[in-house]
């Protein structure tokens, strides 16, 4: 009879984990950071933190999945910390932008944005079209990109978001319409013509 608290898969020694992992790793946290040092910072911490949780590793799935599990965590630390550094302010622009989602809320109409020139949806199993997703994304500016990266790519809740961000909803709204806005432009920028081919 086998051990139920025995893992299904081989663990591989942590002291393996840098190189087995490590690129993995770095390359998941400069999608999410874009900046060398918080990424790296993140791989560490997240090796520190699976060593630690190490026992708690029931081998359902492999190490790498379990351990990018512990990264997205880091990145939230990481995202955190670099809002404290620097502190968001609402601009003349984002007003404009918060009274037209108080319009949209309360019933009265507003114009509605250009539609895109091609389906995103459609490319979702595309290999090159994340690759040029991720170039777009790296030109949205902060705050938005973290608030889009936050609350898109890793799926936090608007209220862990704004959490995060020390932000309002309303103000989380702004930021990721701006996201939006900025991907839509440099996608159909850099993607259409592909697609034209």
């Amino acid at each position: 009879m086998t051990n139920p608290k025995q893992p299904a898969v081989e663990i591989a020694p942590p002291e393996t984990w840098v190189d087995r992992y490590g690129d993995y790793l770095y390359g998941f946290a400069m999608s999410r950071l874009r900046n060398p040092e918080a990424a790296a910072d993140c791989v560490q911490d997240t090796f520190l933190a699976g060593i630690k949780a190490l026992e708690r590793f029931d081998g359902s799935r492999d190490i790498k999945f379990w351990l990018r599990g512990i990264m997205r965590n880091k990145i939230v630390d990481q995202i955190r910390k670099s809002i404290k550094e620097n502190k968001v302010d609402i601009d003349a622009e984002d007003e404009t932008l918060l009274e037209s989602f108080w319009f949209k809320y309360s019933g009265i109409a507003t114009t509605n944005p250009d539609p895109w020139q091609f389906n995103p949806r459609k490319y979702i199993d595309n290999t090159e079209f994340w690759v040029v997703f991720q170039e777009c994304i790296d030109e949205v500016k902060d705050p938005a990109r973290e608030a889009f990266v936050l609350k898109v790519l890793e799926d936090q809740t608007t209220e862990e978001v704004c959490k995060v961000l020390d932000v309002t909803p309303n103000y989380l709204w702004v930021l990721l319409h701006r996201a939006r806005e900025q991907l839509k432009v440099s996608l159909e920028a850099k993607w259409t013509g592909k697609d034209a081919n």
